[in-house]
């Protein structure tokens, strides 16, 4: 062993030698302490305990906030989905019905009460402001039925032979008058017997018939008979109409019994 490292040798034990002394003169210290002086061993554990509750209390609900993301995240992805449904509902609006719109905490629900219709024709342009009008809002748990308007791109695509003179606000406005129909159905067949006349309920027996039909189960639909007008006619013009709306994928036609069936689809 050379000088040096015994050098380093007696450095590290007289370190070592004062560190001892330093904690035997603590001991003696904490030794001759009165008692008066002590910390309230006792209070402190309470307090400790109390800490260690709140803390798990703090993780308890960092794990109940971190379970909540996926089901925020889905209901942002519905809400970004029901806002693009919105949006291309207002978008492609028939003009007459713009100021005639009522909105809803979840949705646009703009449609035409049968009842209430004017009888006056309408202009192939538009449809005026007092035939526009709205219907009771839908009970709770029934969906309403589906208005996909068509775009004026989807409009453009067509060719020339089917479009004809047709115009996107005709086309839209006989979509929202499909709708009103479909609704009407919906609603007397959902409709207490005691409330209904004779007649109703004959003809209510026979929609429920045809919703229970496999075609039609499920679904919004209207009778070929149900149209006559304000906005959509069995004319020639009525009939190329219903051609580009089955075209472009927003209506089905079936035949059941004597009766044409129209069912509306919605967007997937």
């Amino acid at each position: 062993m050379d000088l040096r490292e015994a050098s380093s040798s007696l450095d590290t034990l007289v370190s070592s030698f004062n560190a001892r002394i330093m904690e035997l003169q603590e001991l003696v210290l904490a030794r001759n302490m009165p008692s008066s002086s002590m910390p309230d061993l006792t209070a402190m554990d309470s307090t400790l305990t109390a800490m260690e509750s709140q803390i798990q209390a703090i993780k308890n609900r960092l794990q109940e906030e971190r379970s909540a993301i996926p089901k925020a995240k889905k209901l942002i992805q519905l809400s970004l989905h029901q806002q693009k449904k919105l949006h291309h509902m207002l978008t492609n609006m028939p003009s007459g019905m713009r100021e005639n719109v009522e909105l809803s905490d979840f949705g646009v629900n703009a449609s035409f009460n049968l009842n209430l219709i004017s009888q006056n024709t309408l202009t192939e342009a538009s449809i005026s402001k007092d035939e526009v009008v709205l219907v009771p809002k839908e009970k709770k748990g029934r969906r309403p039925a589906p208005r996909w308007y068509v775009t004026a791109l989807e409009l453009d695509s067509l060719s020339t032979y089917m479009r004809g003179r047709l115009t996107l606000d005709k086309i839209n406005i006989a979509v929202n008058e499909m709708a009103a129909h479909a609704d009407a159905n919906s609603q007397l067949i959902a409709r207490d017997r005691k409330k209904l006349s004779d007649t109703e309920w004959d003809r209510a027996l026979e929609l429920r018939d045809i919703a229970m039909s496999p075609e039609v189960k499920g679904k919004h639909f209207l009778l070929e008979a149900d149209i006559k007008g304000p906005g959509l006619k069995l004319d020639n013009t009525g009939k190329a109409t219903l051609t580009v709306l089955r075209h472009l994928g927003r209506i089905q036609e079936f035949r059941i019994g004597f009766h044409r069936i129209m069912t509306l689809l919605e967007p997937q």
